[in-house]
């Protein structure tokens, strides 16, 4: 009886420290007291805060009033932030205003969101590199926009950043715009990318409105993430993309960043550039552009959007190259050379 007694206090023990950690805020990860490299993964959940069901969950850096809200019981998505050692606050919020956080120490080195000067991809990426000179790269009028369009790719030795480039060659009228895309992978896991490529254009480029760099990404639920940034020269900012509607009714929409500044009409033609981009994204559908870089120069983005779309896809990753056309008519010629994609 003595044995049984100990037995069923144990149960009890065990049964109220279960009911314990599903109470507040619990951190999976980043572990308290941890490095970690920008951006990294918050992983968290809360089902009950002072005996009330949660209805959403936020997060926040030190002293900062700028809380990012998530209407769920869990976070799981890559966030940045600023390089140093840091009090992350993970929050939730049960009805009748009740609020729970716990907090964790962070210490963040600088990574594909960081302020260094180039992106940073760690040593367990996967990266694709010379995606340029693959052989499936098609082309295609943009149907979203206004006009027509028709182009040509190819790989030639001349102009060349490291062996062969490829060739765009566009005709366009009434601003026209053409894409050119290719499936460099397959992988419905990868959380974060970094994009690197140098580009040339000729003088032709007084025909150029923009230029559009994408990575479109089929997640395991089967929608296909849109990712873009933009060389806006309308505008003269770098754009990111977002999905104004809803997986089911996309309504692709470029914003502009305030306080970037590109036009690809002001890049010096004949030249080489070099273009990079950092991202992630969480397992919803939402992107967080973190910047995106011109010759060294970093033009930080900090946005986190919805990007979503159901496509009926397969698991594919691919990237696309567009060129936009300017006024009523003309003809443009692009180059790409030295094109990675590194993911993890």
């Amino acid at each position: 009886m003595k044995i049984m007694r100990i037995f069923s206090t144990a149960v009890a023990f065990v049964a109220a420290a279960s009911l314990t950690a599903l109470a507040g805020v619990t951190v999976h990860s980043p572990a308290d007291d941890s490095d970690v490299t920008s951006p990294f993964t918050l992983s968290a959940t809360a089902f009950t805060c002072a005996s009330r069901n949660v209805v959403s969950m936020g997060y926040s850096f030190d002293t900062s009033s700028d809380t990012t809200v998530v209407y769920a019981q869990s976070i799981d998505k890559a966030i940045s932030g600023p390089t140093g050692t840091h009090t992350l606050h993970v929050k939730a919020w049960g009805g009748h205003g009740t609020s729970c956080v716990t907090d964790v120490t962070v210490t963040i080195r600088s990574g594909g969101g960081g302020s260094g000067s180039e992106p940073v991809v760690p040593p367990n990426a996967v990266t694709v590199h010379n995606i340029e000179i693959l052989s499936d790269w098609k082309e295609s009028h943009d149907t979203a926009g206004i006009g027509s369009s028709s182009g040509s790719t190819t790989i030639v030795s001349s102009p060349s950043h490291s062996g062969n480039s490829r060739q765009f060659v566009t005709d366009f009228s009434n601003s026209g715009d053409e894409r050119y895309s290719v499936v460099f992978a397959d992988d419905t896991q990868a959380k974060n990318f970094v994009y690197d490529g140098w580009i040339l254009f000729t003088d032709s480029s007084k025909y150029i409105a923009n230029l559009e760099l994408d990575i479109n990404q089929v997640m395991a639920n089967g929608q296909t993430l849109l990712t873009g940034v933009q060389c806006d020269g309308y505008t003269g900012l770098w754009d990111y993309t977002v999905n104004e509607g809803s997986a089911q009714n996309p309504r692709p929409h470029w914003v502009g960043k305030t306080g970037t500044n590109c036009n690809p009409r002001d890049w010096s033609t004949n030249t080489w550039h070099h273009v990079q981009a950092s991202l992630s994204r969480d397992d919803s559908g939402y992107i967080t552009y973190h910047s995106v870089w011109l010759d060294g120069v970093e033009s930080k983005l900090d946005a986190t959007v919805y990007g979503a779309a159901d496509l009926g896809w397969g698991n594919v990753i691919n990237t696309q190259f567009q060129i936009d056309g300017l006024g009523s008519g003309g003809k443009s010629t692009a180059y790409l050379n030295d094109l990675s994609i590194s993911r993890w």
